[in-house]
């Protein structure tokens, strides 16, 4: 009986190695890494046949350095806006995708529609590999004059970092959390600038942004605020960080509803900001922070 090949972990993948600089298209160099792993750590069993998630949600990414040759070898370029379902089986390591976006750069194309095309494509086969799923991401690519539509805008939202608290946990420490259950209810939405964790393989700093909405009993902000600080010496991807996030903010402070939506600031020239909710809403606009 065949055996099924081990899963690919982040050891696998080329983060933290030399790697060549490949010019010619090459959709090999995507490099998926399954969810359920760090899913099952923050206790979110892997999705089967008729389950699903705690969550809706997506991780949308930008591509800022994207570039092909045109059918005379004229250079071009462009912006492209992804947007990852969450229920996909994996996420795309990241330095895999700015390696697969590079072997664009040299590589002709008839028009932007092709490049369009192709992203898709290959992204999505990438995101869904070894599931017996299919499905497509979403693609949104933006050329030179577009350039001047693209806003940047803070994160709507009270923000937490007005508040002078004492911190002094920088691993995740879920126990920060407490919210009034004995008072009314209330519905707000909070925001922090103060989001820091570390790349899971390297150990390199990961800066973001978040925003937490909710309903239900009043989640002490002194607390919160301590809680998103002690990320700052954890090693975990940002859509794991969300997820993370998500659960233990369900867990101690039981909400009727909540979306984490984080926007961290861009390394290779990809940004990466996941977007989980409790319940169904219109997705988040992937307008960049003055920090991306």
């Amino acid at each position: 009986m065949a055996m099924n090949p081990p899963a690919p972990t982040p050891e696998d993948s080329q983060l933290g190695k030399a790697s060549a600089y490949k010019d010619q298209y090459d959709p090999s160099l995507l490099f998926p890494l399954p969810r359920a792993a760090k899913r099952e750590e923050i206790g979110i069993p892997q999705v089967k046949k008729g389950s699903v998630l705690p969550f809706l949600g997506a991780d949308l990414w930008t591509a800022y350095e994207l570039s092909w040759l045109n059918a005379r070898g004229k250079p071009q370029v462009a912006i492209a806006h992804v947007t990852v379902p969450c229920e996909t089986p994996n996420i795309v390591e990241s330095k895999s995708f700015k390696l697969y976006l590079n072997s664009f750069n040299n590589t002709k194309f008839a028009d932007a529609d092709e490049v369009k095309v192709r992203l898709r494509m290959d992204l999505s086969e990438a995101v869904w590999r070894g599931s017996g799923k299919s499905g497509f991401v979403g693609l949104r690519l933006l050329t030179p004059e577009q350039f001047d539509q693209e806003p940047i805008h803070e994160l709507d939202g009270l923000s937490l970092d007005r508040l002078d608290v004492e911190c002094t946990q920088y691993q995740p420490a879920p126990e920060l959390l407490s919210a009034a259950f004995d008072e009314q209810p209330v519905t707000e939405t909070l925001t922090s600038g103060l989001l820091k964790s570390n790349c899971l393989v390297t150990g390199q700093p990961d800066w973001g942004s978040v925003q937490i909405s909710y309903s239900g009993p009043q989640i002490d902000q002194a607390g919160l605020l301590q809680y998103l600080v002690s990320f700052r010496q954890h090693n975990e991807f940002h859509e794991q960080c969300v997820e993370r996030i998500y659960m233990d903010l369900m867990r101690r402070c039981k909400p009727t509803k909540l979306t984490v939506y984080a926007r961290y600031t861009r390394r290779g020239g990809l940004d990466i900001n996941p977007w989980r909710s409790s319940h169904p809403q219109t997705q988040p606009a992937n307008v960049r922070t003055a920090r991306q």
